[in-house]
C-alpha cells in the first residue's frame, strides 16, 4: 500500500514558504508526537535551513509520555528549542512565547543594543496536513483566528496572526512533500488522518495499525479488547481476533473486519485506546 498525497496547492505553499521565510525570525514546525519522524516534512529542514526552530510536539496528550521525554532530548540535541503542548484543551500553550523569546535570546539583545526596542518577534508555523496547526494558533491567539478544521487541507492562503504586541505569527497551509521515503511514512500519517482516508483501504491500514500496536503496547489491546495478544500474528489475524470478541460477524460466522478497522482507527485517533508513540530516533537509524 504505497500513499501518495501531494495536491497541487502543495507545491505553491513549498514556494510561498521560501519567499516568505526572510520576513520571519523563527520558524515554529507542528509535529505530531506520536509519530515524531514521519509528520516531518524532510523539505522543512531543506527549506529553514540555519532559520532558528522551535519543535512543538502537539498532541502530547495523545503520545508516550516517556517517548515524549526521549524525543524531546533528541530534537534539543539538534540544537532546536522544544516544547510539548496539546492544542484541543490549550496545555502547554502559555510556554510558547516565553520559549521563542528564549531561543531568540541572542537577537533579542541585538535588537536592543540597536535601539529596536518594541519590534515584534515573527514566527512561521509550518507543518503537514492535520497536525492541529490551526487549532495551535487559535489557542495562542486566543480567538478563532485560523480556520480550524479536522480534514486535511483546510487552511489555504497566508495568514498573520497578531498574539500580542510582542509576537506574530504567520500561517502557513499543511504541506506534505512530492514523495515519501517509503511505505511506512504514508502508513503512519494514514493512522493520525494527515492522509484522506478515501484514497487508502481502510482494513489494510488497521491491520498495518494492529501489527505496530501488538510489537510495542500488547497491553493496551489487551485492555482495550478483552483479547490475548500474540505478537508474531499478521495483522488480519489479530483484526479477526478482536472484531470476533467484539461480536462483529457477519452471515457465516465470519468476521466483519472493515466494521473492527474502522473502529480500530476511530479508537486509536480520538485517544481512546491509550497513549502511544509509533516512532523512535532508533527508527532513524534502521531507516524505518
Amino acid at each position: 500500500m504505497n500513499i501518495q498525497w501531494y495536491p497541487g496547492h502543495m507545491t505553491k505553499t513549498r514556494r510561498q514558504i521560501q519567499a516568505d521565510l526572510k520576513l520571519v525570525d523563527l520558524v515554529a514546525e507542528i509535529i505530531d508526537a506520536r509519530i515524531p519522524i514521519s509528520s516531518r516534512n524532510p523539505d522543512i529542514d531543506e527549506l529553514v535551513g540555519d532559520k532558528p526552530r522551535l519543535i512543538v510536539l502537539n498532541r502530547a496528550d495523545q503520545a508516550d509520555p516517556d517517548m515524549n521525554r526521549v524525543w524531546g532530548e533528541w530534537f534539543r540535541a539538534q540544537g532546536w528549542a522544544v516544547l510539548e503542548t496539546n492544542a484541543r484543551d490549550g496545555k502547554g500553550i502559555k510556554q510558547f512565547s516565553s520559549v521563542i523569546r528564549t531561543a531568540l535570546r541572542d537577537k533579542l539583545e541585538q535588537w536592543k543594543a540597536k535601539g529596536l526596542v518594541g519590534r515584534p518577534i515573527r514566527a512561521m508555523v509550518v507543518g503537514v496536513p492535520n497536525v492541529g496547526k490551526s487549532t495551535f494558533i487559535n489557542q495562542v491567539a486566543k480567538r478563532k483566528s485560523a480556520k480550524a478544521g479536522n480534514r486535511p487541507g483546510v487552511t489555504r492562503g497566508k495568514q498573520w496572526v497578531s498574539v500580542d504586541a510582542g509576537l506574530d505569527l504567520l500561517d502557513t497551509p499543511g504541506i506534505l512533500w512530492p514523495k515519501f521515503e517509503d511505505e511506512i511514512t504514508g502508513i503512519h500519517l494514514a493512522f493520525t488522518g494527515a492522509v484522506k482516508d478515501e484514497i487508502m483501504d481502510v482494513e489494510t491500514l488497521a491491520c498495518h495499525l494492529m501489527e505496530i500496536l501488538a510489537r510495542r503496547y500488547p497491553e493496551a489491546l489487551t485492555a482495550r479488547y478483552k483479547v490475548e495478544v500474540d505478537s508474531s500474528l499478521a495483522g488480519w489475524q489479530l483484526l479477526e481476533l478482536c472484531g470476533r470478541k467484539r461480536g462483529f460477524l457477519i452471515s457465516g460466522g465470519d468476521v466483519d473486519t472493515e466494521r473492527m478497522a474502522k473502529i480500530l482507527l476511530d479508537e486509536y485517533r480520538s485517544g481512546k485506546l491509550g497513549t502511544f508513540t509509533l516512532e523512535s530516533p532508533q527508527d532513524l537509524d534502521k531507516g524505518e
